[in-house]
């Protein structure tokens, strides 16, 4: 696997207001502190508040978390560009997750994929000139049994077509917060 490196030196870092703000801290102290021996094991929860709330880690919240942690702003950097899941360059409203995995391969997963790329301009990684959609590709969804798969946000499609998939990102609300899962009655499952 080839890696991938991005030249930070150069990244200069405008401090505005805080982005880890008090109430943010206050919330990692009150249900992070008491259940880790080190500030340092409270390092995850703290980048995924962040990006909970802002969509993304921009540098300034990292250095803010290396401060509020006591820990080495390298660190913070080294451990959140280790994991996937999360981002430190803004993503868009929508997160495309085309499964990878061989049985979604098998059922011709790259159309979906080469058809998001090709229909928006954009590669795996990258997000369209409108901030829409990001397109990712992971290792498995779980669903193996209805590939081919993709998650979109935090729902997941199966049986996927490069028709049906188009159709489904037409069909996504402008705001992302009113985006539901389509295989769900609310009502139904909220006893109403």
């Amino acid at each position: 696997m080839a890696w991938i490196a991005e030249d930070r030196r150069q990244e200069q870092v405008t401090k505005g207001e805080p982005l880890l703000t008090e109430e943010m801290k206050s919330h990692l102290r009150e249900k992070y502190f008491p259940r880790y021996p080190t500030k340092r094991a409270v390092l995850l929860p703290a980048l995924h508040h962040v990006q909970h709330e802002y969509g993304w880690i921009p540098t300034q919240a990292l250095q803010e978390i290396a401060e509020f942690l006591e820990l080495a702003p390298a660190e913070v950097l080294d451990t959140a560009s280790f994991y996937e899941e999360y981002w430190l360059k803004p993503k868009g409203k929508y997160l495309v997750q085309v499964c990878r995995s061989l049985s979604c391969e098998i059922c011709d997963s790259r159309k979906l994929t080469d058809h998001v790329m090709k229909k928006y301009g954009i590669d795996v990684g990258e997000t369209s000139a409108d901030g829409r959609l990001t397109l990712v590709e992971l290792e498995c969804l779980g669903a193996c049994g209805t590939a081919p798969v993709a998650g979109i946000n935090d729902t997941l499609h199966e049986e996927l077509t490069v028709e049906k998939l188009q159709q489904i990102i037409d069909g996504l609300p402008e705001d992302p917060h009113d985006y539901k899962d389509p295989t769900i009655n609310f009502a139904e499952a909220n006893g109403h």
